[in-house]
């Protein structure tokens, strides 16, 4: 009987034991999660050259690069951590970090009012022309656009949940807003006829420029009060907001920006630079 008691013991303290083991850890804070598993996990969408996008001659977590990435891999080392690159579409890196999904989002952000109400967002780090906002269309079209008006009817593309959608609806209220996904599904829609043009950064424009004779940039540009872009964090999360914001001002500080932006600029100029849309 005792023998039987003792084993039903043994057997009830094993499987407490086992249950205690399987409960996942908790953390006051992402920053404590962070620093305790040694991973930040960071979500951003691969379509977007030279800020993020695929190397095709690397696989697995060295073949996203570009600016952004740059900036992770330093944000990362900084920490004394290891980087884990969360590739998904635009959208899904801003769900996933309302959720907690992933640590941080790194992904070409503007600062804007509905992002500040809904995260915390990184005091800005400077990408060059990545900070001018313009719209690329056919090159026979592109000199005739000079003035807001010029846009009125016209069907202009701009990425689902961008500040370029936004910057299209208030600066050119008369145009049409095509919503997209696919940044390169909808620069072949400008090529084709089907849309007059598309919003995007400069930086991304002139590469697009560069891989099609056919388009050009239209002269007019939409003005821009923050010429910055952020790092997004959940809303809360201060305690990482507060570590990336140190490691940004040293970045500044030590005047880095600059030449990440030429790496990456030219990295994405070569035959193995490929933007990559995430499907959900």
């Amino acid at each position: 009987m005792k023998k039987t008691l003792a084993l039903c013991m043994a057997l009830l303290l094993a499987a407490l034991t086992l249950a205690g083991c399987s409960k996942e850890k908790t953390y006051d804070s992402i920053y404590d999660k962070i620093m305790d598993t040694k991973e930040m996990h960071v979500a951003l969408s691969p379509d977007f050259a030279p800020m993020e996008f695929v190397d095709t001659s690397k696989t697995g977590q060295d073949q996203y690069v570009g600016f952004d990435v740059t900036l992770a891999k330093y944000i990362a080392d900084k920490l004394g951590v290891k980087l884990v690159i969360e590739p998904m579409s635009f959208e899904a890196c801003q769900a996933a970090v309302s959720t907690k999904d992933v640590d941080l989002s790194i992904s070409g952000y503007s600062r804007t009012p509905q992002r500040e109400a809904n995260f915390e967002l990184s005091d800005g780090y400077y990408t060059n022309n990545e900070s001018n906002q313009v719209i690329i269309m056919l090159k026979e079209n592109a000199p005739n656009y000079t003035k807001p008006s010029d846009f009125d009817g016209k069907l202009i593309s701009a990425q689902n949940a961008s500040l370029q959608y936004n910057l299209l609806t208030e600066q050119l209220p008369n145009a049409q807003a095509n919503l997209i996904t696919d940044l390169g599904v909808a620069i072949l829609e400008v090529i084709n006829g089907q849309v007059d043009g598309l919003a995007c950064a400069k930086g991304q424009a002139e590469i697009f420029k560069a891989s099609h004779s056919e388009l050009d940039i239209c002269p007019w540009e939409f003005e821009i009060t923050d010429d910055a872009n952020v790092v997004m964090i959940a809303k809360g999360e201060t305690k990482l907001l507060e570590a990336i914001n140190k490691i940004l001002a040293e970045c500044l500080e030590k005047g880095l920006y600059a030449g990440w932006y030429e790496e990456a600029n030219n990295l994405a100029m070569s035959e193995f630079a490929k933007e990559v849309s995430i499907e959900d």
